[in-house]
């Protein structure tokens, strides 16, 4: 079984969203990297359906990238707006 994210991904991820360079876990970081955990597990579970436990992951992350979300918006509403534009998500 492979990992969901390999550390080149990770690594480019984190480079992509990151704030200033030694930035790996801020709420901008933590809600790239769900999205995108989001985006390969939503790949696996179109081609295996019956797969419960990780549908289960997929909404407990879900659930996490939105609290970091809610939290930019509340705090600090230009980062919330960037990381919106960069990921393509919507409100």
């Amino acid at each position: 079984m492979r990992p969901m994210l390999t550390k080149r991904v990770k690594t480019a991820v984190i480079k992509n969203a990151a704030i200033h360079e030694t930035d790996n876990g801020s709420a901008s970081v933590q809600v790239a990297l769900l999205s995108r955990k989001i985006e390969e597990l939503t790949a696996h579970l179109k081609k295996n359906q019956k797969d419960f436990h990780s549908r289960r992951g997929l909404l407990q992350m879900v659930a996490d990238r939105r609290s970091h979300l809610r939290y930019l918006e509340k705090n600090n509403k230009r980062q919330y707006t960037s990381i919106i534009k960069k990921l393509g998500l919507k409100k």
